[in-house]
């Protein structure tokens, strides 16, 4: 009985120095969180942007991403010109089901078609309606943020550095021989 004691007052001690205490408690539902810049929620699809590639579909670990498109001609820009083939999005999916955001689908994209949108309402009742379209996903695109301002003291990229340098000087020629 001497040891229940004690044990009854500390605990009784310890709520009341929690009772004074601010709480820390986020209303989620009522008050949305304020998340932390470039935060992942989502993936977004800038379906301009697609070329069908593949790239995101073939490097994604878990294959959770769908894509169908089929080749159309397009027809030569001067007379006597050859015709050209372009591929048409026709689905582009992602199962967010098995996606595990790990975000290489962004990272391998060469033509910026992918993007993180820090969206994370987007729960279903049913497994099933976590297979999420184009339209979807294009949809999630208005919510992406403008990526972030280069570093003043950074260097500048090479693209920049290129574009500045003067043109070579003409090779003078040679000896006709």
């Amino acid at each position: 009985m001497s040891g229940i004691l004690p044990g009854i007052v500390q605990g009784l001690a310890t709520t009341a120095r929690t009772m004074t205490r601010r709480t820390h408690t986020h209303e989620y539902p009522d008050v949305r969180p304020e998340l932390p810049p470039r935060s992942r929620g989502v993936i977004a699809l800038l379906e301009e942007n697609c070329t069908s590639c593949m790239l995101c579909a073939r490097e994604c670990p878990d294959w959770c991403i769908y894509i169908d498109s089929h080749k159309e001609e397009i027809p030569p820009a001067t007379p006597g010109g050859r015709a050209r083939q372009r591929n048409v999005l026709d689905r582009f999916a992602i199962d967010y089901s098995l996606c595990m955001y790990c975000g290489i689908c962004v990272e391998v994209c060469p033509f910026d078609a992918l993007f993180w949108s820090p969206e994370f309402e987007y729960a279903e009742l049913d497994i099933h309606d976590l297979l999420h379209e184009k339209e979807r996903l294009g949809q999630w695109m208005a919510t992406v943020p403008p990526p972030p301002a280069l570093d003043p003291g950074s260097a500048d990229p090479a693209e920049v550095v290129a574009a500045a340098k003067p043109p070579r000087p003409a090779r003078p020629a040679g000896p006709a021989g």
